[in-house]
């Protein structure tokens, strides 16, 4: 168990990291109290957002970072930067009482200094299957004070992800989608397992086609022609400026049976990436995709 507990300014006890008690492969993460309910909430992560939105707190954010692309409303609050390459003198610009963060935020310099800052920084865990959405859930209400509200949200999101898995184990012949993360300058990018795109795959009823691959690496042409992939995925608002005419006239792509039959497409990033509320909903819409030449996919 680790901590960085101190007072800050207001004499109030915060912690500026995840208090995780470990048991077995679950971690149980500690809330810091407040004897002031924070009203100046920024937050780092996309999903985050989402779920703050969804709890109907959305009063209390004065800012988010450039992920946090949904609602639409969200967009209207200053961009703090990318929860990778944030900048400390950014974030702490907007002078919150309160940070909720995606694990992972950063880069650790800039996560370091974030986090001595004296302001309240509250670390939700990240993950890319079912149970990890739920924790998230549970943490981001916990942060904010909303337990009830939060038990509620995860219910609900519960379900709809258990009806999307039960779904998905129900298709007989399952197909191989490839998620691209980039083909610029004719380089192709790929997501492998312990990836999120590894996990909406799964949940949309498919077989990860790089599964091979640890994480998103760059594949050989040989690795992509021997994967033989049904269909590939892009982000439709992602960094690679490729068009889909750009990858399917690409060599190795035009080798398979996504690219024989043109099946490329591309869906909202945090929509399929972001494991938060909205990911069931997700799920369902690339399994249509996936299998939208089937009478039912479930059969």
């Amino acid at each position: 168990m680790r901590t960085a507990i101190k007072m800050n300014r207001r004499g109030l006890l915060v912690t500026g990291f995840f208090i995780a008690a470990l048991a077995g492969s679950s971690a149980t993460h500690i809330v810091p109290a407040f004897a002031d309910e924070p009203s100046r909430i920024v937050t780092i992560g996309g999903s985050l957002t989402e779920i703050v939105y969804a709890l109907g707190e959305e009063d209390r954010l004065i800012a988010r970072d450039s992920t946090s692309s949904f609602p639409s409303a969200a967009g209207e609050l200053p961009d703090v930067g990318y929860i990778r390459q944030l900048s400390p003198e950014g974030v702490l610009s907007v002078n919150p009482d309160m940070i909720i963060a995606l694990e992972g935020f950063g880069p650790p310099e800039a996560a370091s200094v974030i986090k001595q800052a004296g302001i309240p920084v509250v670390v939700i865990p990240d993950g890319y299957d079912n149970d990890s959405i739920i924790r998230k859930i549970r943490a981001t209400a916990s942060a904010l004070g909303r337990e009830e509200a939060g038990e509620e949200l995860a219910s609900k999101t519960a379900a709809e992800l258990s009806a999307a898995q039960a779904a998905a184990e129900g298709i007989a012949d399952k197909r191989k989608v490839m998620f691209l993360l980039s083909a610029a300058g004719g380089r192709l990018m790929a997501g492998g397992s312990h990836t999120h795109a590894d996990g909406i795959i799964k949940l949309a009823g498919g077989v990860n086609a790089m599964a091979d691959v640890n994480g998103y690496k760059p594949v050989s042409n040989e690795a992509v022609i021997e994967a033989a992939p049904d269909l590939i995925l892009r982000m439709r608002n992602g960094g690679d400026q490729s068009s889909d005419a750009d990858v399917l006239a690409h060599p190795a792509i035009m080798a398979t049976p996504a690219g024989k039959e043109g099946k490329v497409v591309g869906m909202d990033g945090l929509f399929i990436l972001g494991f938060g509320p909205r990911t069931a909903e997700a799920a369902r819409e690339l399994s249509e995709l996936l299998y939208s030449d089937t009478a039912s996919p479930g059969n």
